[in-house]
């Protein structure tokens, strides 16, 4: 590796100044560790707390299944800047909807949906894998402003005859509902032959067809290790043809039934997550988030931050600031200026208001109180992304202490850094962002780096 390259590298991989996020910032955030626990969580393989009672979801048959209903709701109400519609249409029938007001055109409107309810018990392809993404995509772009208006839907009803689907495309037909778009996700984490196929189902209806190109360009745009087919007419049997019977434009996304590899305990209690293709359902994920992304359109507001010695400032100028505490989420008393000097180590982010748009950036570790900072090139981290193996090459001395903390700035694992050129082993960790943090009796520096 010449000399031009590496010191483009340590630039790009050290500086401690985080640059605005784009939409391949945003795809990284999509973590199937929060994806499988959710699943988990909503599929009955593990208990979960809903409204402060501990309770395992074991029924989502729509004549009872309330807690899951509940479920939904309380994840939504854990984000930012969405308004919870509990749509309560019929006896049984309880749609949960999530909608983030688009700041420059709301009347503008992209769905992404899922059913919630199941058939039997368990049902964890069908469909608690799609449920499980519409919340992660809610998760990662309610933080963000977005330019048009993002409806995050959970229906009731859909194995009882797309009610719940049926009900709010109606109900937005009669109201003149300026819907764009409808991405519907029914059955996604199947791959059984490890081939990377996904359907996409379309019928010429509305902008339909434009939509499943727009999804086609998302995909080599990206890069996605994914293979499509297009399946045009496409299956009616689904909720997103609810909205094609009112003219609105609609696609199906998931597994591949079109090869015929779709799970063979379709509408069984055997129906569980340890049958997923993991990888293939994290790939899904993302690609189905680009999109929803992509049509979202991001507003240029910048929630990051750059670290400097004692001092914490946030990116975005000629805006308003309040500081927080991330280990209490509670707002710091009078840290409202765009710097901000902490007076203990811990976690800290920063609410920037710029015109109309608040976005809260990521948690930033800072532990630097009494030390200075290393040099640019004093500490070389690669691959960044790293999958299995991190690299760390010192131009130090002394004995050095390498601790990684998760985004909550939880210490995962700590090691002694005694060669020169230093393999640190990450293959057990979770995919998602962490702070390494190197420190000598004199020195210390903190590095942001994605796991994938």
């Amino acid at each position: 590796m010449n000399k031009l390259i590496i010191n483009v590298l340590c630039a790009f991989l050290f500086s401690t100044v985080a640059f605005s996020q784009t939409i391949n910032d945003l795809i990284n955030k999509v973590s199937l560790d929060s994806l499988v626990k959710t699943v988990n969580e909503f599929s009955g393989e593990v208990p979960t707390v809903v409204n402060g009672n501990t309770v395992t979801i074991s029924s989502r048959i729509s004549n009872n299944n309330d807690v899951a209903a509940d479920y939904i709701k309380q994840k939504f109400q854990q984000f930012d800047n969405l308004t919870i519609t509990d749509q309560v249409y019929s006896a049984n029938g309880r749609n949960i909807i999530a909608t983030q007001i688009g700041k420059t055109n709301p009347n503008d409107i992209y769905i992404v949906c899922a059913h919630y309810d199941s058939v039997t018990s368990y049902c964890a392809d069908d469909n608690a894998s799609g449920t499980a993404t519409v919340l992660e995509i809610a998760r990662i772009l309610s933080a963000q402003c977005l330019d048009n208006t993002i409806v995050y839907a959970l229906w009731d009803e859909e194995e009882n005859g797309l009610l719940g689907a049926n009900y709010y495309a109606t109900q937005a037909s009669n109201n003149g509902a300026n819907i764009l778009g409808v991405l519907n996700i029914d059955m996604m984490a199947y791959d059984g032959n490890n081939d990377n196929n996904f359907d996409i189902d379309v019928l010429p209806i509305a902008n339909s067809i434009a939509m499943k190109d727009d999804l086609l360009n998302v995909l080599s745009t990206h890069g996605f290790n994914l293979v499509v087919n297009v399946v045009n007419p496409g299956t009616e049997y689904s909720d997103h043809s609810r909205f094609w019977n009112n003219g609105y434009s609609a696609v199906l996304v998931g597994e591949s039934w079109a090869t015929s590899d779709r799970t063979p305990h379709y509408h069984l209690p055997t129906d569980r997550i340890q049958y997923f293709n993991l990888p293939y359902y994290h790939e899904l994920a993302k690609f189905i988030f680009a999109y929803m992304v992509t049509k979202g359109g991001l507003v240029n507001v910048d929630n990051t931050i750059t670290t400097s010695g004692s001092t914490l400032t946030a990116n975005q100028s000629s805006a308003t600031y309040q500081w927080y505490n991330c280990d209490t989420d509670m707002a710091i008393s009078g840290a409202t200026n765009q710097s901000y000097a902490p007076t203990f180590n811990g976690t800290f982010a920063v609410e920037v208001t710029s015109g109309t748009c608040t976005e809260r950036s990521e948690c930033t570790l800072f532990n630097t109180l009494g030390l200075s900072s290393f040099n640019s090139d004093d500490i070389i981290l690669y691959p960044n992304p790293v999958e299995n193996e991190l690299k760390i090459e010192l131009k130090v001395g002394g004995e050095v202490t390498m601790s990684l903390f998760n985004i909550s700035g939880k210490l995962i694992v700590t090691h002694t850094l005694q060669q020169r050129k230093n393999s640190i082993n990450l293959k057990d960790v979770p995919s998602g962002v962490y702070f390494v943090n190197i420190r000598t009796s004199q020195k210390t520096g903190t590095y942001k780096i994605v796991k994938e």
